[in-house]
């Protein structure tokens, strides 16, 4: 569900078990903005439903006072806006189908609910009710403009002959009255079956006769003046005399084409997505479950592809969710190029896909598809004049092998989807059953994280900077270390990127820098040396909109001078929106806090773009450190990169420095500063604090080389 705002949900569950399990699973995942209301009846849930607005029910169908589909239809009256999202057991799943089919938006089967499946199953529910509170409104205008249209009324005499027609009968028959009148009904009113095409005799006959009022048959089409169709529906009733004999009827009539056609869009509407009018969940499973008796019956395979974009949520919270809408669009119809008409491809909501693949031969196929997928998404999206680039990660099963029912396949391929991720985004894997304890395994360390904040179990260890001309500690880098209380020590490799894609690095990146800068004050404090404490930012912080806000508001809590901080940021951050991102950058130095560009060299920046950035130092990535004294194609890049800095008039700065003779080779070159194992390893404060003391490190004495002539041509150029 969407963040930001408080979410209201009210729980409808005798089970106090059940209860318990959801409300950890809320809190568990960090659901801070879901305020959950907890009853054990429908009754009591009516109480709740007529005194607060809710946005989201959370029903069992086996309350002690509603069963099954009274339920439903009890919360349906207490709240009928409020989407509904209904609770079953294994053994009465059809019911849950006909919940659906009653207005809930969404089931879940107990004994089978994880945390991601419920947050996201309440997610979309939110959304397709969203979507059907549109869908409401704009029938609700057409609905409007059909009343204000007059309905076409004809009057006849007790022959049947045409005595009268309103402006409305004139439009819709075609005939003017002046024409029209004396002249048989069936000559003006010529109607027949839609269904076999006959000609239907006038009910007129039959009503007067009758005196009763008459309909015609459903279905019915009036063949106008010149020819055209129309779809009507009327109303017949006799005319009486003064003596209450029939001498005559009156046809009230209406164009019902509107009407039909909306019908026929609610039903599309309720199998489709609204966005990009693919298929929606409900009409995936019900063709999954369709593909499979087929699979059964011809010996064929079928293939389920899940997609999830990479970096999406980035590119929809920096450009706007108009940009992202549109983008979903465009990468709809790439996938919809590379599948069969035969296959199917449904949006899940936000921005993940799946791709039913039906009567596949072999495994490998959907592997085809699924490279297909892969280059055609990847390709640039011209989005408004600008081209967007994105790529996707897909998960692949296969019925039988992986599944032999549409829940099974899709929960599947999600978690081979996760698994892609894992490897590098931009990939596709096949689902096996191993994966579901990686899966298990990676849902453990998300749940952890979410605990690790108020368990305090994150904490941060410096690594200093040498100024490499003097010896002289001039700052320290703040790098986050985990201690899980089972799992013991684990790498940040291992918990960022699951930060990243569950939003938690947003609340672990705040923390970081609050503690790295009231660190650093209280060292000053302390009256150690004062230095600059560098922080990483990544990609998500860097993006979200509260960004420069929160850095100044963490400064004004801590202290600290802003000058004694450096954010540092990667290439490929710095590339992405490169107008706002200098906006930002300008921002932030405005008010005295240093920038670098961490991993130098490893991306793909512009030298001309970092020319044009407000930044104040380089840090060359310690993938170059390894082989600079030995490769001269290393030597020369780093060499490059040194003067091409210097040329921009930035601090140089090199990681990973392990050995001497990679120090002299620095010094040499006069590099600025340098970080590594050489120096020091990352330190805890209280062991930072004794290195700082020293104030520095004994360096040994290089000379500087003369500058390369060729490497000032090179930087010249930038």
């Amino acid at each position: 569900m969407r963040s930001g705002s408080n979410k209201r949900l009210l729980l409808v569950e005798d089970n106090p078990g059940d209860a318990r399990l959801l409300r950890e699973m809320l809190s568990d995942e960090g659901a801070h903005n879901i305020d959950l209301t907890h009853v054990e009846s429908m009754t009591q849930g009516e109480v709740h439903l007529s005194g607060k607005v809710f946005d989201l029910i959370l029903l069992d169908l086996g309350l002690p006072d509603a069963q099954g589909l009274d339920a439903v239809r009890r919360a349906h009256i207490a709240a009928p806006r409020v989407p509904l999202v209904v609770l079953t057991g294994l053994d009465d799943e059809s019911m849950a189908s006909q919940a659906l089919k009653e207005g809930a938006q969404d089931y879940l089967i107990k004994g089978q609910i994880e945390t991601r499946g419920l947050l996201r199953a309440l997610r979309y529910s939110v959304e397709r009710k969203n979507m059907e509170e549109a869908l409401f409104v704009e029938r609700e205008l057409a609905q409007i403009t059909l009343n204000c249209i007059g309905d076409a009324v004809a009057c006849t005499d007790s022959l049947g002959n045409v005595t009268f027609l309103n402006l409305a009968a004139e439009k819709m028959t075609g005939w003017p009255l002046r024409e029209a009148s004396g002249r048989p009904v069936e000559d003006i009113f010529s109607i027949f079956d839609a269904t076999n095409r006959r000609v239907l005799p006038s009910p007129l006959e039959a009503t007067v006769g009758k005196n009763r009022t008459g309909h015609l048959p459903p279905n019915c089409i009036l063949v106008r003046r010149d020819g055209s169709e129309i779809p009507i529906e009327d109303s017949i009733a006799a005319i009486h005399d003064r003596d209450g004999v029939p001498c005559g009827a009156v046809t009230i009539f209406r164009d019902v084409s509107i009407a039909r056609a909306m019908a026929v869009e609610k039903a599309h509407a309720a199998e489709h997505d609204f966005l990009t009018g693919l298929p929606n969940r409900m009409l995936l499973n019900d063709r999954i479950s369709q593909a499979i008796e087929l699979g059964k019956r011809h010996g064929k395979r079928v293939a389920l592809l899940f997609l999830d974009l990479d970096g999406f949520k980035h590119t929809n919270d920096s450009l706007g969710h108009p940009v992202g809408d549109m983008l979903l669009k465009s990468v709809s119809k790439r996938i919809l190029r590379c599948v069969r008409v035969s296959d199917t491809v449904s949006r899940q909501g936000g921005d993940e896909f799946v791709v039913l693949l039906s009567e596949v031969e072999k495994a490998e196929d959907a592997a085809i598809t699924a490279g297909r997928i892969l280059e055609a998404v990847a390709e640039a999206h011209s989005i408004g004049g600008d081209d967007l680039h994105v790529t996707t990660s897909i998960g692949l099963s296969v019925y039988p092998d992986d599944g032999e029912d549409a829940e099974t396949l899709i929960k599947n391929a999600d978690t081979a989807m996760y698994q892609a991720k894992d490897n590098g985004r931009q990939t596709y894997r096949f689902f096996k059953p191993d994966m579901n304890v990686r899966a298990v395994e990676r849902q453990s360390i998300e749940e952890s994280l979410r605990r690790a904040l108020q368990g305090q179990e994150f904490a941060l260890h410096y690594q200093p900077k040498v100024n490499l001309r003097t010896g002289e500690i001039t700052g320290a880098e703040a790098l986050i270390r985990w201690t899980h209380p089972i799992r013991g020590p684990l790498s940040p490799d291992r918990f960022i990127p699951i930060a990243e894609d569950c939003g938690l690095i947003l609340p672990i990146g705040r923390w970081v820098l609050r503690e790295a800068c009231r660190q650093t004050k209280a060292w000053a404090d302390a009256g150690l040396p004062v230095i600059t404490i560098a922080v990483n930012i990544s990609a998500i912080e860097f993006r979200d909109e509260n960004f420069l806000d929160g850095v100044f508001n963490i400064l004004k809590e801590t202290g600290l001078d802003p000058k004694l901080l450096e954010l540092e940021l990667t290439e490929s951050v710095l590339m992405k929106g490169a107008d706002s991102t200098e906006m930002a950058l300008k921002t932030l130095r405005k008010r005295g806090i240093q920038l670098a560009v961490d991993d130098f060299g490893t991306g793909y920046s512009s030298l001309s773009y970092l020319r044009k950035f407000s930044i104040d130092a380089l840090k060359i990535d310690q993938s170059f450190m390894t082989q600079i004294t030995a490769t001269p194609e290393e030597t020369t890049i780093v060499t490059a990169m040194i003067s091409m800095g210097r040329s921009l008039k930035l601090r140089i700065v090199a990681e990973g420095v392990e050995t001497q003779e990679q120090a002299a080779f620095l010094q040499a070159h006069q590099c600025d500063e340098a970080q590594g194992y050489y120096f020091s390893r990352p330190l805890p404060p209280e062991r930072f604090a004794t290195l700082l003391e020293a104030r520095s490190f004994q360096l040994v004495e290089v000379p500087a080389l003369p500058a390369d002539p060729a490497l000032k041509v090179i930087a010249s150029r930038y």
